[in-house]
């Protein structure tokens, strides 16, 4: 039995990581602002993970094998995090996200297309941070979601104290109306009812994963020995297209493309650019990965009995 700490986990995969941390006999703690309690038998602490005082406060003299943080987004939360965890655990697992590799948001090393793109393109370590940055402002953060993430997680790398993970996520699907972003429940309701789909004249492969998956892949990192960023990616990269077919395929229905130039806004999940990752240092670590189109198509049905939430 470990004592684990799970900062948000109120929602998705994160809900789920709780539930099954609980159901293998952990001594589960879960920190969020009280929107959702979680289940019976895990310790919930009520506080705003932003205010220090009140986050050291509630910890008291709580101590914990490992922390794992699902919604950290700029170095000021993971700052605050370090200083309050500090001499509280031995392990501490971020969130992350396959974002973090967009070339759209940073200048970043180039990746040859088609090249799967490793964890060393980002390096948490060299990565340089700026707290001055107007992070607490929603309009800002919202724009600069990648960019919040690399310097979370290079806060932490050199933090000390504890030894640090990221779970760096690709898209995640599934759990239907779970689903929160509502994006696989879109391009469902789109193709069923032959609405069109903008996509990109030129489309590029992106990877994905099943909430379930992820759930499961965090949870291995709670007992894992890595430390450093880790993606997380079923196998099988697809691209919108591909993405679409599927989704025509069980919806009766041709799916409709309207196209867009390069750089133009377009439907989620329409890449123009090069940043699909590769799971390989996490499969050496000894995750096994499942294969996208393995569970796309339950993910799918689920969808098409979703209704979607508003998006491009």
């Amino acid at each position: 039995m470990q004592r684990i700490c799970v900062i948000g986990g109120s929602r998705y995969f994160g809900k789920l990581l709780v539930e099954r941390l609980h159901a293998a006999g952990h001594q589960v703690t879960v920190i969020n602002r009280g929107s959702t309690p979680p289940p019976a038998g895990v310790d919930h602490l009520v506080v705003d993970r932003n205010d220090e005082a009140a986050l050291t406060a509630a910890l008291d003299s709580r101590t914990f094998d490992v922390v794992v943080d699902q919604v950290c987004y700029t170095p000021v939360q993971a700052a605050i995090a370090a200083r309050a965890f500090a001499g509280r655990t031995l392990r501490y697992v971020m969130t992350s996200t396959i974002e973090v590799y967009d070339p759209a948001t940073a200048a970043l090393p180039a990746v040859p297309a088609g090249t799967p793109v490793p964890e060393e393109t980002v390096d948490p370590a060299a990565w340089p941070v700026a707290m001055d940055l107007p992070w607490q402002d929603d309009a800002y953060l919202e724009a600069h979601y990648a960019e919040g993430k690399r310097q979370a997680e290079a806060v932490f790398t050199r933090a000390g104290g504890f030894e640090f993970a990221s779970v760096r996520s690709a898209h995640v699907l599934g759990g239907g109306a779970r689903e929160f972003t509502g994006r696989l429940a879109h391009y469902a309701e789109r193709i069923a009812r032959g609405g069109a789909i903008t996509v990109h004249t030129k489309t590029l492969p992106t990877v994905f994963i099943h909430y379930e998956e992820l759930a499961d892949l965090l949870q291995w990192a709670t007992t894992a020995d890595f430390t450093g960023p880790v993606n997380a990616c079923s196998d099988g990269p697809l691209d919108v297209r591909g993405l679409a077919a599927i989704i025509a395929a069980q919806a009766g229905r041709e799916p409709v493309y309207r196209t867009v130039p390069a750089g133009e806004e377009a439907s989620p999940f329409s890449v123009d650019r090069h940043y699909a990752m590769s799971n390989a240092r996490a499969k050496e670590l000894g995750f096994s990965f499942s294969r996208t189109t393995d569970w796309l198509p339950g993910a799918v049905a689920e969808a098409l009995t979703t209704e979607p939430s508003p998006t491009t």
